[in-house]
């Protein structure tokens, strides 16, 4: 339902609750709660337990925010293979796909890519915080999303890591000087203070789960984050 909504563009800052710290009890209500506050995309995280330490939700979830909510669906793939469940993805209404670009994602990440934009669904690409910025660039011609991770990935709730901000930085120059569109963003520790600090280095999709889901006024929170 969310698919060709708005054209995108990484002149947009985009604010995108994530569904990780809603009360998945009552998923369509929150997702419709962050859309009338402002919410622009829904970031969905699925953990396998193996790529990281964590199991979140898989297809089905993703299927029942579709089927619910007319929004942007913004899919991030902390998992293994995720080759092999692309396509489960992209029928449960993916509007956009992140995969890791980790050897131990276990995957081919160019083939990956493309399965993902040859079904129509943007392709986003994504490092921890440990991973060198360079592990990237051959890929960058290939993607919509470069997705700088602000926390060790696997668990909401973590402090963000400023020491981040230096690839977002780099990933927005490398993106003006080979003439690339393609968005940045940040998930991991995303509040009203540092999604300044984000916006500043040249992020422009700001993903935000405690710091929206659990403020007491909602729509103020997101109106901040977004500047």
């Amino acid at each position: 339902m969310g698919r060709g909504v708005k054209n995108w563009t990484c002149e947009d800052v985009i604010v995108a609750p994530s569904l990780l710290a809603a009360d998945f009890g009552r998923v369509a209500e929150e997702t419709s709660r962050a859309i009338n506050s402002g919410g622009d995309w829904m970031h969905l995280d699925v953990m396998d337990g193996h790529f990281v330490d964590n199991i979140s939700f898989g297809p089905a979830m993703v299927e029942t925010v579709h089927a619910t909510n007319d929004v942007f669906l913004d899919v991030h793939l902390m998992i293994e293979r995720p080759e092999h469940y692309v396509p489960r993805f992209v029928k449960a209404g993916a509007d956009s796909i992140t995969v890791h670009v980790e050897e131990e994602a276990k995957h081919e990440v160019a083939a990956t890519l493309e399965m993902i934009r040859e079904a129509g669904v943007k392709a986003g690409l994504a490092l921890n915080p440990a991973t060198p910025l360079d592990a990237v660039l051959p890929y960058l011609g290939q993607i919509d999303l470069l997705l700088c991770m602000t926390v060790v990935p696997g668990f909401g709730g973590q402090a963000f890591m400023e020491e981040v901000l230096p690839k977002v930085s780099q990933a927005a120059a490398w993106r003006s000087e080979r003439g690339l569109a393609y968005h940045i963003e940040v998930d991991g520790g995303v509040d009203t203070r540092t999604a300044v600090l984000c916006r500043d280095a040249g992020a422009n999709v700001l993903v935000a789960g405690s710091s929206t889901f659990k403020a007491p006024d909602m729509a103020a929170a997101i109106s901040t984050i977004r500047g």
